[in-house]
């Protein structure tokens, strides 16, 4: 299909740009329209035409719309709508006005950020688990448990919004009791430098597969890099054998305590590992409230508005970036806060306001290895 200008009618949605295009699906930014002209921002997800007389792929693609559908958790974009529009099988789902988590650190690393702030890494990493222990323990409508596992928890999957939310999106390789058998090709779906040891075996997956993969996001949150890198074979007996270098070589300002909790969200054996995914949440959280405990979720809006202010500034969205986040920013991450900016008398003593307004993006590029430089003003 080519790229809308104007905007494409697609059933009730009007297609306004195509804003990802995966191996076998596509995105597009979109708006509903819906009684009385009223109007709603939407993601729409649909099976590329090539792929629309497949059915492995197809059935996979209704077997995301039967989990996903069933999910409603502040840490999940919300899916609410599936169908078919002229043999097209389609998802729609809610617009976050932000970016994917592997922008947001490519974004830290152009600020001069060698990794993200170890208590807004934390931050990040306790929302994406709260949506995963939602989605862990979902039962059926005969109260039976469906053991999901999302199974591909990466960067590009975990959304963070100009408001500082954080949403786990794609659950398109999830499993769930309801959803079949799983086949020998479904064990290297996913992003394989982000696979648990049991995934990288090719072995049953449970909720302690998800809690690794988190533990692999939160690591390179705080240390600027994955813990496993190389090629495909190479990576996966690393992931085996648990040959990682610890964070602390890497970011030595790590707290000890953090660290200890990371070793054992990734340990090789599911049986050493936090067993859910909320007790992986709940140590992060006991942790955070002793090394900063004057951080708060607001922090990740800020930080966000750090990060993006040009595209923010630009397209006419009020940023507000207060002068005690900014010494807070460089304080966490061990570099000089930037001097103070002259205030004229009639400004607010928090900082500038300036005024943009951004679309954001549903999907983001790969990062690079990040580098640190002094904290630009």
């Amino acid at each position: 299909m080519p790229q809308p200008s104007a905007g494409l009618q697609f059933g009730k949605y009007k297609l306004l740009e195509r804003i990802a295009t995966g191996g076998m699906a596509e995105i597009y930014r979109a708006r509903m329209t819906a009684v009385a002209g009223i109007t709603k921002p939407v993601v729409i997800k649909k099976i590329l035409p090539g792929y629309a007389d497949d059915d492995a792929f197809v059935s996979m693609f209704i077997n995301e719309a039967r989990i996903a559908l069933g999910l409603s958790h502040g840490n999940i974009a919300q899916i609410f709508d599936f169908g078919e529009v002229e043999g097209e099988y389609f998802l729609a789902m809610e617009w976050v006005d932000g970016h994917p988590l592997s922008h947001v650190m490519r974004r830290a690393r152009e600020k001069g950020l060698s990794a993200l702030p170890p208590p807004l890494a934390v931050l990040v990493a306790i929302d994406m688990l709260r949506g995963l222990a939602y989605a862990h323990t979902r039962l059926d409508d005969n109260g039976r448990p469906l053991h999901i596992v999302h199974r591909d928890v990466s960067p590009q999957n975990v959304l963070l919004s100009y408001e500082g939310q954080v949403k786990l999106v794609d659950f398109g390789i999830a499993r769930a009791r309801l959803a079949g058998r799983e086949t020998k090709a479904d064990a290297v779906k996913g992003k394989y430098v982000y696979f648990a040891p049991e995934q990288a075996r090719g072995e049953a997956l449970d909720a302690r597969t998800d809690v690794f993969a988190a533990g692999t996001v939160l690591y390179e949150m705080l240390c600027g890099r994955r813990p496993f890198e190389g090629s495909l074979q190479e990576v996966l007996r690393k992931i085996c054998q648990g040959d990682f270098p610890r964070p602390r070589e890497w970011t030595p300002g790590i707290p000890p305590a953090l660290e200890r909790i990371l070793l054992t969200a990734m340990a090789t054996s599911p049986e050493q590992r936090y067993q859910t995914a909320q007790a992986f949440a709940e140590a992060l959280t006991r942790q955070l409230h002793v090394t900063a405990p004057d951080v708060s979720p607001s922090e990740l809006g800020h930080f966000m508005g750090y990060l993006f202010e040009p595209e923010l500034v630009d397209a006419g969205r009020p940023v507000q970036l207060p002068r005690e986040f900014l010494t807070r920013v460089g304080r966490w991450s061990g570099v000089p806060a930037p001097p103070p900016i002259p205030t004229p008398p009639d400004m607010p003593r928090y900082g500038l306001e300036h005024r943009g307004e951004h679309r954001g993006e549903q999907r983001g590029e790969p990062r690079g290895d990040l580098t640190t430089q002094p904290l630009p003003p």
